[in-house]
């Protein structure tokens, strides 16, 4: 994070999802992926990235839930802080995004991480309900997606 806010050249935030919340949650002890959406991408985002990844030596990855299913609305409201680092504010994604994207690709892993945030109160399952109900009429835009059994499984999540 401070490496990634002192190259940038303007304002921006980063949110951080998978691993990278998982291991800053405590609830494993590493990733192989740092997983990030910029929004809005700031000046020399994109510069940075390959001599971070190379002096690091991690693998980088602009990925995030709503590339994988709908975004929730107001995901951005539910993006808790994490820090600010030069020019950017760093956040978790939207845990109740997280928990779709998880709940849709449904590896073990992925459970194990749907439950942690339930149990640290991060996610409702009723409320998760709720988001994923108001963009279930887009999975049409997500071809791979079983909408059927995304639904069975988004209501089967103990509460």
């Amino acid at each position: 994070m401070r490496s990634l806010g002192a190259s940038v050249t303007s304002e921006g935030c980063i949110y951080f999802t998978g691993g990278v919340s998982a291991v800053l949650m405590g609830w494993r002890e590493m990733t192989i992926d740092v997983d990030l959406k910029a929004e809005p991408e700031p000046k020399g985002f994109f510069e940075c990235l390959p001599r971070l990844k190379d002096r690091l030596d991690i693998n980088i990855e602009l990925a995030s839930p709503d590339q994988f299913v709908p975004a929730l609305p107001g995901w951005q409201t539910r993006s808790p802080f994490i820090a600010r680092y030069g020019r950017l504010d760093f956040h978790h994604y939207d845990f109740y995004g997280q928990a779709l994207a998880k709940v849709e690709r449904d590896h073990p892993r992925d459970r194990v991480d749907v439950a942690s945030m339930i149990r640290d109160g991060l996610v409702i399952p009723e409320r998760l309900v709720e988001l994923f109900e108001t963009v279930e009429p887009l999975l049409i835009r997500y071809p791979s997606i079983d909408g059927a059994a995304l639904r069975k499984r988004i209501m089967e999540i103990p509460g």
